[in-house]
């Protein structure tokens, strides 16, 4: 029972970031139909952003409470920027394109970030700076550190406000009318170009977030790391089903938890020996299964509910 429950924390905290990351896969793909596999590097770079600015801040006398609020400030924005140059960039010239095109030069967006980040920030990997002393606390045999507390609750808060943004507000109904019909938007008076340009910022400054709460809860980041990071999220969009907001938070917190179940359990089995090395198939598992059986996800493609 006790490697149950902390395998379900594991897997919470795990699914926590997928879900993050999923919900700008899945508003680019609900807008636009086309899958940013770049939106990885994103995360990366968001990561790299925040240590690279929190390293800088500490070392000069900033104060902790103020230095750690700029630092995200600053990632979000440079990865909101970032976000926009590549859709204005990279998809927009592509946009009535054959689908093949946009998809391949994301691919290529992706591996160009990689070559750029490992050009800034090298190869090594980048350790987090030590902010708080994390202490454990225990829950019927299991523990939890307050990391991973604060990792869970603000991902709660964030999914609950992206709601409220896409259903109560006029931003939020612009997105979801662009997402219905772009020609019938447009003849509404939407400027559609804008509407995606902001999902594109809105997602990549979800994406600095999530940077921000991986290289927190392992204390490292690198420039290769969004890359696996990025397709359990897109897994866990296509779990969830593609283009539902609501779908993706639910994706990635299945895919977290079965992940850690799927490598608690066979890591008991094998006395710890196989358990983490098996931790990454289980997601292009579920992939594969969903592909197969139920392609539209667990909750669907519903256009209603679409970015």
């Amino acid at each position: 029972m006790e490697t149950f429950l902390q395998q379900i924390i594991n897997g919470l905290v795990q699914g926590s970031v997928y879900a993050l990351v999923a919900l700008g896969y899945t508003m680019v793909y609900g807008i636009l139909g086309l899958i940013n596999f770049a939106h990885g590097e994103v995360v990366m770079v968001g990561a790299m952003l925040v240590i690279s600015s929190l390293t800088a801040m500490l070392s000069w006398g900033v104060p902790l409470l103020l230095a750690l609020p700029i630092s995200v400030v600053l990632a979000m924005a440079g990865c909101m920027a970032l976000g926009y140059s590549i859709e204005r960039i990279a998809y927009r010239p592509l946009r009535h394109a054959p689908r093949l095109a946009p998809l391949i030069t994301a691919i290529g967006v992706s591996i160009l970030l990689q070559n750029l980040a490992m050009m800034i920030w090298g190869r090594e990997y980048h350790a987090f700076p030590q902010l708080i002393v994390s202490q454990p606390h225990h829950i019927g045999g299991a523990i939890i550190n307050d990391i991973q507390i604060i990792i869970i609750i603000m991902s709660l808060a964030i999914m609950a406000g992206l709601m409220l943004l896409v259903h109560r507000t006029r931003l939020g109904r612009a997105m979801r009318a662009v997402a219905e019909n772009q020609h019938a938007a447009q003849l509404m008076g939407v400027d559609v170009n804008r509407v995606i340009s902001v999902t594109f910022m809105l997602g990549s400054a979800l994406a600095a977030i999530a940077g921000l709460m991986v290289s927190a809860n392992y204390g490292l980041a690198h420039y290769y790391m969004g890359f696996l990071l990025g397709l359990k999220a897109f897994t866990a969009a296509v779990l969830g089903g593609i283009g539902n907001l609501r779908g993706a938070m639910l994706g990635g917190l299945l895919l977290g938890l079965i992940e850690s179940l799927g490598a608690g359990y066979i890591g008991d089995l094998t006395g710890g020996f196989m358990g983490s090395q098996y931790q990454d198939v289980f997601a292009f598992f579920v992939l594969i299964a969903v592909l197969v059986f139920r392609p539209s996800g667990l909750l669907g493609e519903q256009l209603a509910e679409r970015a």
